[in-house]
């Protein structure tokens, strides 16, 4: 049974050793792709690229809750994720990464929860992200030399469309990065006391500045920054204890309705 979970491109795929598929059912149908459980630096990892093999599935199509059913299912406790993103700051440049510490929701049409009915539970998001894992990437980030942010608010959007300047101009004021894949993500993870943290790669400033935004630019720059996620993963996973110290596993203590 394997702990950690990872969710982030298919050229991740290339991280693990001796990879096996592995074919997963779910209440929610199936997942982006079949899990791939093999290891790093001896541990084993669960991976489930995103936006499927192909990158086939946009941000408002993923099965969000299938991914985090079969990540569950496959003994996994603490997710790291990759999420590239847009900056909305002067101070979080391209190529820079960041360890958000919270999060905005502006989804519109997205399956929130696993808790539908008849039990409702209301997970405390106050403090969203693990900070045991959020301080390790940080930490190894800045020892390979990569310029990190150890805090920021990530905006969530539901895409698949890019912002327009006046919506840009207003998140500014209530966040630093923006991205179309955290929510529901982190929701479902939490509700199932998973640890979750997010190595967000800035990839472009957002359309707050003068030049918009274009899809081939920023997969040309999330194709750089491949590279630089690979090695800092490297670094992280030894670090990550198998054995939980921190607050995330007490998620649904008292949340019950």
């Amino acid at each position: 049974m394997a702990k950690i979970g990872i969710i982030g491109g298919s050229g991740l795929y290339d991280l693990l050793q001796d990879g096996k598929s592995v074919e997963v059912k779910t209440p929610f149908g199936k997942p982006s792709e079949n899990p791939q459980v093999g290891s790093i630096h001896g541990k084993e990892v669960v991976f489930i690229p995103r936006h499927g093999k192909k990158h086939q599935y946009p941000p408002h199509m993923v099965n969000y809750r299938a991914n985090i059913w079969a990540l569950e299912s496959l003994g996994v406790e603490r997710v790291i994720t990759l999420n590239a993103v847009g900056s909305l700051k002067e101070s979080y440049k391209p190529g820079d990464i960041v360890m958000p510490d919270q999060f905005i929701d502006f989804t519109r049409r997205r399956d929130l929860t696993f808790y539908d009915g008849p039990e409702v539970y209301h997970i405390s998001a106050a403090d969203p992200f693990c900070t045991e894992i959020n301080e390790i990437s940080y930490n190894k980030a800045k020892s390979l030399g990569f310029r990190a942010h150890q805090a920021g608010t990530y905006v969530c959007i539901e895409g698949p469309r890019f912002s327009t300047r006046a919506e840009s101009k207003m998140f500014r004021n209530y966040a630093d990065i923006i991205g179309m894949t955290l929510v529901p993500e982190i929701n479902l993870a939490l509700e199932k006391s998973m640890c979750y943290s997010t190595i967000a790669t800035i990839t472009d400033f957002d359309v707050w500045a003068d030049t918009p935004v274009e899809a081939s630019e920023v997969m040309k720059i999330m194709k750089e920054n491949e590279e630089k996620v690979s090695k800092l993963l490297y670094e992280i996973i030894p670090d990550v204890a198998r054995e939980r110290k921190c607050s995330c596993k007490y998620r649904l203590e008292n949340a019950k309705a």
